[in-house]
């Protein structure tokens, strides 16, 4: 398997959480949110390399959040842009063209190892490859005042990680920033590299609001590493800044 560049966005300010502290750094069943996930990846069977993506006033923050942890998962801190956009553009400069490069938002700490190494394995047949999952609510399309039904069959909601040739992101993101740039898939997608969509996982939650938290309490497993499910002990490695 190629080499896996993992850029984990992390930039956010969490206006919408109603909280002082960005959303990545809040406590999830007794450890910040950023460090779940940053776990989930260090410990997937691949070899990997790891960036986190943080707003520049809270770099010295996750350093001392990491010594409060003993977190010491190894990492590379790169700081962040003014968008997504150009926050995963400054990760990018740190990533040679060869391998893969598997974008993920920090705010998502509840993933399915089954369902990330699919999409990292996917890669072998396409360049792109995003998660999606159905949706199963009714809809409807407003119209100033009005609103009319749509098919919902037609429409999935995108998760991350999503999964790239390196060379491929890289390129797409030589681009100038447009608004309509959300996620990575519709970077790569402008440049004429097509998606491909696989199955994403329901319980892949992306934390925004209170609510959502709560419902990643509910979710989330006991944070245990070396055996050792105690979060004041379960947390050691290595954490590096850029």
């Amino acid at each position: 398997m190629e080499k896996i560049y993992i850029i984990i966005t992390a930039g956010g300010s969490g206006l919408r959480m109603g909280s002082d502290l960005p959303k990545q750094f809040l406590n999830l069943n007794g450890v910040p949110v950023l460090f779940r996930t940053v776990h989930f990846f260090a410990s997937l069977p691949a070899e990997s390399q790891i960036f986190v993506v943080l707003p520049p006033l809270y770099v010295d923050y996750w350093n001392e959040l990491a010594t409060q942890y003993h977190f010491e998962v190894p990492c590379t801190v790169v700081s962040g842009g003014l968008t997504r956009f150009h926050s995963v553009k400054n990760a990018l400069q740190h990533i040679p063209p060869q391998g893969l490069v598997v974008v993920h938002d920090g705010v998502r700490p509840i993933l399915d190892q089954e369902m990330v190494m699919r999409c990292i394995e996917l890669t072998k047949t396409y360049q792109a490859v995003v998660p999606v999952v159905e949706i199963t609510e009714s809809m409807r399309k407003t119209e100033g005042s009005n609103s009319v039904p749509v098919d919902r069959s037609q429409y999935r909601l995108v998760q991350t990680p999503q999964v790239f040739h390196a060379d491929v992101l890289i390129d797409a993101y030589n681009q100038s920033y447009l608004p309509s740039f959300t996620d990575d898939a519709t970077v790569v997608e402008r440049t004429g590299i097509p998606l491909f969509l696989t199955q994403g996982d329901v319980r892949n939650i992306k934390i925004t609001t209170p609510q959502d938290l709560a419902l990643a309490e509910l979710l989330a497993p006991p944070f245990v590493h070396g055996g050792v499910s105690d979060p004041d002990l379960a947390l050691d490695g290595l954490v590096e800044g850029d």
